[in-house]
């Protein structure tokens, strides 16, 4: 029997509480989900939303990647909660630093997925996490990155070219009418890098309500192209209502 699949639905995975530990002593709250019975085609190590405004490893594309990617997509999903941020989960130790100590914490979900051998890692940052994943997350580790709904808040010239001699691929999910950058001056500004691809998404706004399976399905286009999308809207087999209570920080 095909169970639809809805905002809650988690689908079948190896699931695990994970802790990070930054260079500079903290203990970060996580989870690495894994397909259930095959290796990862690739990993994704997400980077989520501003934590002073909302944002953690809960924010719901994430967890409905989480939920979703390993069953569908054969796809490793790393999410954890950056220095001071609370989810359900639990608290991140530390206090949110504007961006700047959150390099260790980018820098310790890259030792971990190196350490435990995950392959193909990409970064996918969100909101705040594209500012995290441009500043702080070129590594020769990485295979590229993903940035849903990029602000260029705290990204300078100096990094997108970085990025750009790299020669990473890097693609930028900008909705129609996000508050902070629309496609038009997104590609003005992504012609920095020149592989950049900037990719418009009609009638969506900067948090994407409504909007996370257009933005599951471009991740999935770019770091496991052999996947067919769009994903199943169905499953059949076992899978959970996962009901998750959203925590304020």
């Amino acid at each position: 029997m095909s169970t639809e699949i809805r905002a809650n639905t988690m689908l079948p995975a190896r699931r695990e509480e994970i802790t990070l530990h930054t260079a500079d002593g903290l203990k970060l709250i996580g989870e690495l989900a894994l397909p259930e019975s095959r290796p990862p085609r690739a990993t994704l190590i997400c980077l989520h939303p501003l934590p002073t405004h909302g944002g953690m490893m809960d924010s719901h594309i994430y967890r409905k990647a989480a939920f979703r990617l390993p069953a569908l997509a054969d796809l490793a999903v790393l999410r954890f909660n950056t220095r001071g941020t609370v989810s359900e989960a639990g608290r991140s130790e530390g206090s949110f630093d504007g961006g700047n100590s959150e390099r260790f914490d980018v820098a310790a979900a890259l030792e971990y997925a190196e350490f435990h051998d995950l392959p193909n890692v990409w970064l996918v940052g969100w909101s705040f996490g594209t500012d995290l994943t441009l500043v702080h997350g070129l590594d020769p580790l990485v295979e590229g990155a993903v940035l849903i709904s990029p602000p260029l808040r705290w990204s300078t010239e100096e990094h997108l070219v970085a990025w750009a001699g790299s020669g990473k691929p890097v693609h930028a999910l900008i909705p129609e009418f996000d508050d902070y950058l629309r496609p038009d001056e997104a590609r003005r500004r992504f012609a920095a890098i020149p592989q950049a691809e900037v990719i418009g998404f009609p009638d969506t706004k900067h948090l994407w309500v409504g909007k996370a399976e257009a933005a599951l399905d471009a991740i999935v286009r770019v770091v496991a192209p052999d996947v067919p999308t769009p994903l199943p809207h169905t499953w059949d087999g076992p899978s959970e209502t996962r009901k998750v209570t959203i925590v304020d920080s």
